[in-house]
């Protein structure tokens, strides 16, 4: 049996599963209501359609930093790392079409406040866990050697179609992409929107950076994949414009289990089903040719609605009586 809850918060939908002791009961109910509780509290904080939220105000320079929750303070620290490990693709201030600075901090704030919310199930004793904020997830599994969350890649040109699967056990995936809100995204240095990319996939330990990383390196465009394989501890994805494909993934700091082993490679969206290599292995142990193609399978029904910036990963279960453990099934996705 798999627990499955879904709510607005934040402007997308925010999809819970879980599988094992407590996929249901008392203390799975108890440990939504807090993750949703909490990720209601980081909207009132740093909602830029708040005119009353804290990081409207300080971007009105109304009040500073030391007078907003300490929450604040934490997210403009990642943002000015990012910032300066993206070589300034990724900015948080930018300025308006009225020539005032503007502070967004929605690129930070998604993938830092979900995998906040996933705290939540940590005593959740026997549990396998999968929280997803408009599709980017964060995914635990009781059983390092147990049955991974298999999360399926929309085809950024076909979003309704299925473009790989990763088999995922503890971490987390982000996607950023043109999909489902066009050439929104620009590289902070230039203003200009990327060239050659159609979407980026990015495995991480946590969701804060994989989040981060994909649209950073989404911002850069046909240089995002460089830049990416500079990155510790990533893998995923990068679908270009012309509808090709490449995978990445490179060796994890010596402090940080590794997540992610592989061989990279090159493929032509739609033309064998045939493994995109080795992004994600089970629980922390690295792994190869887990990721299948699968362009051309339809994807037969998804819960919630799309958040438009980023929706483009889905919770695909395997089912463990199926014959083929590679077989898709989706008994209400999350994208």
């Amino acid at each position: 049996m798999t627990y499955r809850r879904v709510e607005q918060v934040m402007g997308l939908p925010i999809s819970l599963a879980l599988r094992g002791r407590h996929a249901g009961g008392t203390r799975a109910d108890d440990a939504w209501a807090a993750a949703v509780t909490f990720l209601r509290g980081v909207d009132r904080v740093f909602s830029t359609y708040r005119p009353d939220s804290a990081i409207s105000r300080l971007g009105r320079g109304e009040i500073e930093v030391g007078e907003c929750p300490p929450e604040v303070a934490e997210v403009l620290a990642i943002a000015e790392t990012a910032r300066v490990d993206s070589g300034g693709a990724f900015d948080v201030r930018r300025t308006g079409p009225d020539g005032a600075p503007v502070l967004d901090t929605d690129g930070v704030v998604k993938g830092w406040a979900i995998q906040r919310a996933a705290r939540a199930f940590a005593d959740l004793e026997d549990t396998d866990v999968c929280l997803s904020g408009g599709g980017d997830m964060v995914c635990r599994l009781a059983d390092p050697g147990g049955e991974p969350w298999r999360i399926g890649i929309e085809d950024p040109r076909h979003p309704s179609r299925i473009l790989a699967v990763l088999p995922l056990g503890n971490g987390a995936v982000a996607t950023s992409g043109t999909a489902h809100r066009g050439r929104h995204i620009v590289d902070a240095r230039t203003g200009a929107h990327p060239r050659g990319v159609a979407a980026i996939t990015v495995v991480a330990t946590e969701l804060t950076w994989a989040d981060i990383d994909a649209t950073a390196a989404f911002a850069m465009g046909r240089d995002g994949l460089a830049w990416l394989r500079t990155r510790p501890g990533r893998a995923g994805v990068v679908v270009w414009a012309d509808g090709s494909t490449d995978t990445y993934a490179t060796p994890a700091k010596p402090s940080v289990a590794p997540v992610v082993d592989g061989v990279l490679g090159r493929r032509r969206v739609g033309t064998a089903h045939r493994p995109l290599h080795g992004l994600v292995g089970r629980g922390t142990q690295p792994a190869r040719d887990l990721v299948q193609q699968t362009h051309g399978d339809e994807v037969p029904g998804t819960t919630g609605a799309m958040r438009p910036d980023h929706a483009r990963t889905r919770v695909a279960e395997s089912d463990p009586s199926s014959a083929s453990a590679s077989a898709l099934r989706e008994p209400g996705s999350a994208r």
